[in-house]
């Protein structure tokens, strides 16, 4: 049986009203920042509900959604977090991390301290789902799932700069501990870990500038 359709609901504007729109847009989006000073200040759950609403509005291969999301706000469970991922962060820069990497990393000031993980009011940890099940546990193979995630995951880092927070992406190497702190199925593979709240008062980030238009794109 194929699947239903209904109308598209399209809104369409005039070429003027559109480009103040996109700019508007990426004026706004341009000032979001990768943040590692967080303040404590706590942060609605109603806020990051809305936020992981737009995360699961994004594509994805045959309509799938590959993707959970864990929000994380006890104090116990981020400090367990923080735990095992300064431990694996430890042997990344001592022991697993080539040299290359490390002298890329450096301008930004990364180390294996990561106290955001526990002083930011919320840690939303992103998982893909390597496969799906039905009701009565018969798998089901998820298309592009990696790629579907990535897409949600922009969208929720969009999503939390429009409601005026700040965000971290953190990947610690490797990351299945987050599957047992946070007692997650066989199917789920950590993703990223999105940390999310205000910055701190004092914070500060690396002076950088963005790739210009001519250096990303190419028109045809």
């Amino acid at each position: 049986m194929g699947a239903k359709f209904k109308d598209l609901e399209f809104q369409e504007y005039e070429p003027q009203e559109m480009e103040r729109r996109i700019r508007e847009l990426r004026e706004d989006l341009s000032r979001r920042r990768t943040v590692r000073e967080f303040s404590d200040r706590p942060v609605s759950r109603e806020i990051i509900a809305e936020c992981l609403r737009v995360a699961g509005s994004a594509p994805s291969g045959a309509n799938g959604q590959p993707w959970h999301f864990v929000a994380v706000s006890d104090p116990d469970l981020k400090r367990r977090i923080r735990l095992a991922a300064e431990a694996e962060e430890q042997r990344f820069y001592r022991e697993r991390a080539p040299k290359e990497w490390l002298k890329a990393l450096e301008p930004l000031g990364t180390n294996q301290h990561k106290p955001f993980l526990e002083t930011a009011p919320w840690l939303i940890v992103v998982f893909v789902q390597r496969y799906g099940l039905t009701a009565d546990d018969t798998r089901y193979k998820h298309y592009y799932a990696s790629e579907s995630v990535g897409l949600a995951s922009g969208f929720l880092l969009a999503a939390l700069h429009r409601a005026g927070l700040a965000s971290l992406t953190h990947t610690p190497a490797p990351m299945s501990f987050l599957k047992d702190v946070l007692g997650r199925p066989d199917n789920e593979r950590p993703f990223m870990i999105v940390v999310a709240g205000y910055p701190a008062a004092e914070a500060q980030v690396p002076d950088i500038r963005r790739k210009s238009l001519d250096d990303i794109a190419t028109f045809l």
